[in-house]
């Protein structure tokens, strides 16, 4: 199978005054269209800067990154701009969401950009939300924010979804909820999903698990024994 994602010795390298800190050396991975991939790797170990790369939101320093046959390391501004806005989702740990707009609204804003939306409110519906549509941000709980965030990220219709330590602020069950909705979504869609986290017992749950210590990938391997979210326990 022709990988989806592929980091090429890829590099990253940060200027502090005089002083040069390299967050990615040498990094290399692929993964495959409609796989689940864990990235885990303790805070400070690049994960961030690698996802931010994937994203468009960061310039590597060497090296070459592809989405699909896209080379997003060779893309300008404006290429860059049109990429994060029509082909990636992004899910964070805190959620972003717009306070004076309802959950459909916030929802809405994201989908109006583009020009194959999933409609918002079915998209909140697939996400558990259907009865809170007209409900603010501070009318509704941490997980059912991050749902909206996951619905918006969602409503896009992306090509990947990155999702940056998506149960951080969540407590542990309101998280395997928020996991259970990511695996199902992928698997139903067959949508591509990065997660990036510290927590290792979340590799039982990817079809591809990659760790990445002191800004290099230490190992990578395809799981041969996907296990359900609700099985694991941490």
């Amino acid at each position: 199978m022709d990988s989806f994602v592929r980091f090429e010795n890829v590099g990253k390298v940060y200027h502090s005054g005089d002083v040069k800190v390299h967050a990615l050396h040498d990094v290399n991975f692929e993964v495959d269209k409609g796989e689940i991939c864990v990235i885990v790797g303790q805070s400070g170990a690049g994960k961030t800067t690698l996802l931010n790369i994937l994203g468009g939101m960061d310039t590597l320093t060497s090296g070459k990154v592809f989405l699909g046959t896209a080379e997003i390391s060779a893309m300008g501004k404006r290429n860059l701009v049109n990429y994060r806005r029509e082909d990636i989702g992004f899910v964070f740990q805190f959620y972003n969401l717009i306070p004076n707009l309802t959950a459909l609204e916030n929802v809405e804003i994201a989908s109006q950009m583009i020009k194959n939306p999933i409609p918002a409110e079915e998209i909140l519906n697939d996400v558990g939300l259907g009865e809170r549509l007209s409900n603010f941000p501070a009318q509704l709980s941490g997980g059912e924010q991050q749902r909206v965030s996951i619905a918006r990220a969602l409503a896009k219709n992306p090509k990947l979804l990155l999702c940056d330590e998506p149960t951080g602020a969540l407590d542990y069950n309101t998280g395997k909820q928020i996991l259970k909705l990511l695996q199902d979504q992928s698997r139903k869609n067959g949508m591509t999903v990065i997660i990036i986290t510290h927590n290792s017992a979340l590799t039982a749950m990817a079809d591809r698990v990659i760790h990445v210590k002191n800004g290099s990938v230490s190992s990578q391997r395809k799981n041969e024994k996907v296990i359900p979210i609700e099985e694991i326990e941490w």
